[in-house]
């Protein structure tokens, strides 16, 4: 199975005079082959974005540019030195990314979000925006590399191009094991600190 990784990703947007775009990632968790078991809560196969207990955070504050509330999607891309953050309908094929929360700091996320955008002045965070992958049950996701500059993107089912790609089977609430997942799922990913996990197939 080709390696697939879950990342904790920065995106900053440095507002001065110059400003200056980057992004981070770095490895936190590589799902493992799993056995089938029996006691398995799932979602339904729906189009749209999946609802997920745990993605319903809260607004602390925080100033960032992009105009966006809880429950939005939005499509995060570039690279190290020129991210882009842009507003994209969820489970569309723009949208990789949902906003589980807002934040002063990007410290402030939740531990295991799978990214966070934030803006900062003169060195100083302004605000952050919490994400989590725009996860959406039955559809699939090139989760790229671990590489600082890849993010996941959402892709045609009957693709098998891209250097990742899954097909989202089901989540699994008030669960953060991958073990827990059914048969069809060969890996997850783990959410503890919010409690539900990302049941995968590689395409």
């Amino acid at each position: 199975m080709s390696e697939i990784v879950r990342r904790l990703c920065a995106a900053v947007i440095a507002t001065s005079a110059i400003a200056a775009f980057t992004v981070g990632c770095s490895s936190d968790i590589e799902p493992k082959a799993i056995a089938e078991s029996s006691s398995v809560v799932t979602e339904t196969t729906i189009p749209t974005t999946s609802k997920i207990n745990g993605q319903e955070g809260v607004d602390d504050g925080g100033d960032v540019d992009i105009d966006v509330a809880i429950g939005d999607c939005v499509e995060l891309s570039g690279t190290a030195h020129d991210a882009k953050i842009d507003n994209a309908d969820c489970g569309s094929m723009e949208s990789n990314y949902k906003v589980v929360s807002k934040a002063p700091t990007s410290d402030d996320c939740a531990t295991d979000v799978d990214s966070a955008y934030y803006e900062t002045f003169a060195g100083d965070e302004q605000g952050a925006v919490c994400l989590d992958i725009d996860w959406v049950v039955g559809g699939c996701i090139d989760m790229g590399t671990d590489s600082n500059d890849d993010q996941p993107v959402r892709i045609d089912c009957s693709s098998s191009g891209g250097t990742n790609p899954v097909r989202v089977v089901e989540i699994l609430q008030n669960s953060s094991s991958y073990t827990d997942c059914s048969g069809e799922a060969d890996s997850g990913l783990e959410y503890p600190e919010r409690n539900f996990t990302v049941c995968i197939a590689e395409l």
